[in-house]
């Protein structure tokens, strides 16, 4: 059974730094596309960052420029540096894998 592991999530002010991370069990992970999504309270998920088996990587309007995508095939992790975090990226994080999900990290950005 596929399980996706996220971590790194907590409570930090405007402007700091979080990195995610997410550790699959799959094996053949280098295939495969992953992506981080994030729920805020009461809205839609939405797709924040992927990124190919080929490390072409895309990222939302709102974190271009503060999110960065990265994978370490060796690890079969992903991860997602936020940087300049705003209040607006508070929300739970997920990581996705051929539509498996993980139970989320939540992230919370406030003064």
């Amino acid at each position: 059974q596929l399980q996706l592991v996220e971590s790194g999530g907590g409570l930090v002010q405007p402007g700091e730094s979080l990195r995610l991370s997410c550790t699959v069990s799959r094996s053949f992970f280098s295939i495969y596309t992953l992506r981080w999504y994030r729920q805020a309270p009461g809205k839609q998920r939405e797709l924040v960052a992927s990124i190919t088996a080929g490390g072409t990587t895309m990222y939302t309007d709102s974190v271009k420029g503060r999110f960065t995508i990265s994978r370490d095939n060796n690890k079969r992790t992903v991860y997602l540096e936020m940087s300049s975090l705003k209040v607006d990226d508070t929300a739970v994080y997920y990581c996705e894998m051929t539509n498996s999900w993980g139970q989320g990290t939540q992230v919370t950005v406030s003064s």
